[in-house]
């Protein structure tokens, strides 16, 4: 159903899904769409030629900020220089446009405390969305209700998987878990840096993830919500091991399910090939998961346990198979039924034992883990993804550090050196980009999953932060996020929901399936991407233009839970620290 909104609603709606109708400026200014914290940076990006004034303006069209564009230092990666409005210095709450003659105006945002709040919460929330084997209920779940779907309580074992104790065609039970990302099946790797991700929000901010309430079936329990959602899928995972210590690395169809609703979805469900990387993800999620929930013995009692002991099965596993590749290619040519979902796969498994290794080691405090890993293979410190979990473990290391004793890792000093090293070269030369954000330094950033990237990097530098306290890292973080919610080179919040111009046809079945118009909220759409490996055409290959709202273009369009971990992170951290900015 669509629905009327008045001229004021249309102007100063902060979220949800009003269809705009812009005047000429909303798409030639580009800011957060959200808006600004009062003593926060502020700042809108202007496409025009020319250097003028720009007015923050009311909604009654009351002047309370006047400034002077600045020409930016470099062109954008079209060659086209733009204009930068900098308004930090207005620190009066309220709703507000940026109106630029000759332009038009911006969209409205708010200038407030707690300003990201909401879409912070709702990126949480998102995976309540994505659950599988329960019905979202209309108290949960709002207009989005839906039946369950994939029960998952009869799961074959794929010859590919099958073993002496569970031969091919045993029936095993998995439910629960995620559903991955625009389809119905659910991987381990993703499944594992997602899921830590989200453990990790609440290890390095407690305090404030304690306040953060999402109206979940499991909402006053004694748990604090994101650990209640991380549980849905930390559940899974633990249904994933087999009885040798080995983690299945999916639970999937032979084949994508169509575009329907998820209860109509009841394709045969497998579980597949163990894998060397999935039972290391396996390891240093259950490790952390471990130390945390030790911490609620009344609420969960042995669940530290069952996930220690899960853990150390899993590497104890993985150590007596360190290259158990899962090649999908591979695998069909020698079993049935052939498997063409999501393959995730991987050849390379030192950063997985890193970072299994590191879990390990800082719930453990057993120094053999990290003896069984080059902890420092080289100079370069990745930006975690599915494929490169590397930084996760340094991550752990770094801000355990003060529980080692004389325990420490003879590297640690090193570790925070590069982490240091690592966020100074994400920010250096950052202001000086069309769109003055860490993200728009270097077009390599715009592949598939970008908006991951631009999250990740500011994860990297509130490390960086909390490692330094040098609040240079907090704010270049901040930009990150700045560029996700609006300020980028199409205009967009990429967050399903938030903002004025947010994406209303994610490659999402659920979304595309339920009769509603709104998608699903809280989703990060995965962005700019000039690849265009899904075959449709985008309206530019400038590669931070490179963005289609259309359910068909998964290349960039497509959500995933391992991008909107990072997001989370990105936005609840910001939230927790905004004090500190």
């Amino acid at each position: 159903m669509k629905f009327l909104f008045t001229i004021i609603t249309l102007l100063f709606m902060q979220q949800g899904f009003a269809q705009q109708q812009p005047n000429s400026g909303t798409n030639l200014i580009r800011l957060n769409q959200i808006g600004f914290y009062p003593g926060g940076p502020k700042t809108a990006i202007v496409l025009t030629d020319k250097q003028t004034d720009f007015y923050l303006q009311t909604a009654d069209k009351q002047t309370v900020f006047t400034g002077e564009l600045k020409k930016s230092t470099d062109p954008d990666f079209a060659g086209k220089h733009t204009y930068i409005a900098d308004f930090s210095a207005c620190h009066q709450p309220g709703k507000y446009i940026v109106m630029v003659p000759g332009i038009g105006s911006s969209y409205p945002f708010e200038i407030k405390i707690d300003v990201y709040r909401n879409v912070a919460d709702a990126s949480i929330k998102a995976y309540y969305f994505m659950r599988a084997s329960t019905p979202l209920l209309e108290k949960h779940a709002g207009k989005w209700h839906r039946a369950e779907g994939h029960p998952d309580t009869a799961v074959l074992v794929h010859s590919s998987a099958a073993t002496a104790s569970r031969p091919a065609g045993t029936v095993i039970s998995a439910p629960g878990g995620w559903y991955d990302a625009g389809d119905y099946n659910k991987y381990i790797v993703n499944s594992g840096i997602s899921t830590s991700t989200l453990l990790s929000l609440y290890e390095d901010f407690p305090a404030y993830m304690k306040t953060v309430k999402l109206n979940i079936p499991e909402s006053g329990n004694g748990i604090p919500d994101i650990l209640n959602e991380a549980l849905w899928n930390l559940r899974w995972m633990m249904k994933m091991q087999d009885i040798d210590g080995g983690v299945y690395h999916k639970l999937t169809n032979a084949v994508f399910d169509k575009f329907e609703m998820p209860d109509s979805a009841i394709a045969t469900r497998y579980v597949v090939q163990k894998g060397t990387a999935a039972t290391l993800d396996f390891a240093a999620v259950m490790a952390q998961a471990s130390r945390i929930f030790r911490k609620y013995p009344n609420e969960l009692p042995g669940l530290a346990d069952s996930c220690l002991n899960k853990a150390t099965k899993a590497w104890g596993w993985a150590m007596k198979n360190p290259d158990v590749a899962y090649d999908q290619d591979k695998m069909n040519e020698k079993f049935t039924p052939q498997v063409t979902t999501g393959a995730y796969g991987d050849d390379s498994f030192g950063d997985e034992f890193i970072w299994a290794a590191s879990e390990l080691f800082v719930t453990t405090k057993q120094s053999e883990y990290l003896k069984a890993v080059n902890l420092i293979p080289d100079n370069y410190m990745p930006v975690p993804t599915w494929s490169n979990v590397r930084l996760l473990g340094y991550y752990t290391l770094i801000k355990n550090a003060g529980s080692f004793g004389d325990k420490a890792p003879k590297q640690l000093p090193e570790l925070q050196q590069k982490l240091l090293a690592f966020a100074d070269e994400l920010i250096s030369g950052a202001d000086d980009n069309a769109y003055e954000t860490v993200m728009n330094k270097s077009s390599r950033n715009f592949n598939w999953g970008s908006n991951s990237i631009a999250a990740n990097e500011g994860v990297a530098l509130i490390q960086a932060y909390k490692l330094s306290g040098n609040k240079k890292y907090l704010r270049y973080a901040l930009s990150n996020l700045d560029y996700i919610l609006g300020r980028n080179g199409t205009g967009y919040s990429y967050i399903t929901g938030y903002g004025s111009k947010t994406p209303m046809h994610p490659h999402h079945r659920p979304s595309k399936s339920d009769g509603l118009v709104e998608p699903v909220p809280g989703l990060l759409v995965g962005g700019p991407n000039p690849g265009m490996q899904d075959h449709i055409q985008v309206p530019s290959v400038v590669p931070d233009e490179a963005y289609i709202d259309d359910d068909r273009a998964y290349a960039v369009n497509e959500i995933a839970i391992n991008w909107n971990a990072p997001f989370a992170y990105l936005a609840n951290a910001i939230e927790a620290l905004q004090g500190e900015l």
